[in-house]
């Protein structure tokens, strides 16, 4: 303690100050390191890779598509059956024979009335659901249970906390009949939606409820399935994304295909900023459905954050490298200083290693 307080007086103001500069750096970009890994871990929509596989062997695959894209369970069906092919013929198998290789699942966006007794809630909000959609999205239940796309029967709606209160008073209302169309359909479970600015600009700030893609198409409106995604085995980089994209048989013009696993990566928030300013200019005509549009906005952050890191570290790089270019120019070091300091700190960690390695022995 004593030799680093005398350490410390023995600069000058100047050393001091940008000794200060290049701590505060530091911990400004541990801090926004922080923030960045709690957040991509937050967005449950784009982990399904990390809740699918304990390691890093599996990839998760977003595709959206134009209005105009004709794309119906009989396409995904044909899709599934070329992804068990390509899975086959990479040799690639399951880690046990009760595992699933891969999940997809499926969407659409629109509107439906719902209502219950005299109370009714017309044109509200409605995602479609098909195949294993809450694996992908694991949205907050406050009560009951999720349902699948895959069920014999499509009788079963996920309602928000305000679309029951509205409609029952309550959000104790699992199992309580709706009316759609004329057909009874029973509530399988009551949800929180996600709050903050860029839910409510993605959609969420209204009534929202989940119901099976053949519901909607019989009793609401919408334009048809708009998303289909995948979590799979991903052996090589991008083997995944190839696959879905080569495999789904749909023009390019028609659809854009997201790694959701890799969006938030070095290479993805560099290929981010490299378009900035375009990103906005959306050429495909797609509807993107709120999680998506929720990721878009934090890719656009988690960039603005990398380049302020990258400044941060540039930052005292350079300060240290000057110091050390001008200590050098002084004299008061070289290159041969510089390779004993190494050879002794080497010395050092021998010595330590085989002190506590002695220690030990005799126990």
């Amino acid at each position: 303690m004593n030799k680093i307080i005398i350490f410390i007086k023995g600069l000058s103001w100047k050393q001091i100050f940008l000794s200060a500069a290049v701590l505060l750096c530091l911990l400004c970009w541990g801090g926004l390191t922080v923030f960045v890994t709690v957040k991509k871990n937050g967005l449950l929509d784009q982990n399904a890779a990390k809740r699918w596989a304990e390691g890093n062997d599996a990839a998760q695959i977003s595709c959206f598509f134009t209005e105009s894209t004709e794309i119906d369970k009989d396409k995904i069906r044909s899709f599934e059956h070329e992804l068990d092919k390509v899975l086959l013929e990479s040799s690639i198998t399951a880690p046990n024979e009760n595992a699933r290789l891969w999940a997809d699942a499926y969407s659409a966006s629109g509107t439906i009335t719902l209502s219950s007794g005299k109370k009714s809630l017309a044109d509200m909000a409605a995602v479609g659901i098909g195949g294993d959609f809450f694996l992908f999205h694991p949205v907050q239940l406050l009560k009951g249970s999720y349902f699948s796309g895959n069920d014999l029967m499509h009788d079963k709606v996920i309602v928000d906390e305000d679309a029951a209160w509205q409609l029952f008073g309550s959000n104790d209302v699992v199992g309580m009949p709706v009316n759609i169309g004329g057909t009874p359909h029973y509530i399988s479970g009551v949800i929180r939606r996600e709050e903050g600015r860029f839910h409510e600009a993605a959609g969420l700030d209204k009534t929202l409820v989940y119901v099976s893609c053949e519901t909607l198409e019989e009793f609401g409106k919408t334009e048809g399935i708009n998303s289909y995604e995948v979590v799979m085995p991903n052996p090589v980089k991008n083997f995944a994304y190839n696959s879905v994209k080569e495999k789904l048989g749909i023009d390019e013009n028609h659809m854009w295909v997201v790694e959701n696993s890799a969006r938030f990566h070095l290479k993805g928030l560099l290929t981010v900023i490299s378009e900035f300013g375009m990103r906005s200019m959306n050429a495909r005509a797609i509807q993107y459905p709120y999680w998506e549009n929720v990721a878009r906005g934090w890719e656009d952050v988690f960039a603005v954050i990398l380049v302020l890191q990258i400044l941060l570290l540039l930052c005292p790089s350079v300060i240290v490298v000057s110091a050390l270019i001008l200590s050098w120019k002084r004299r008061q070091w070289t290159w041969k200083d510089a390779g004993h300091f190494l050879l002794e700190c080497k010395d050092r960690a021998a010595d330590r290693f085989h002190s506590e390695k002695s220690k030990w022995k005799y126990f």
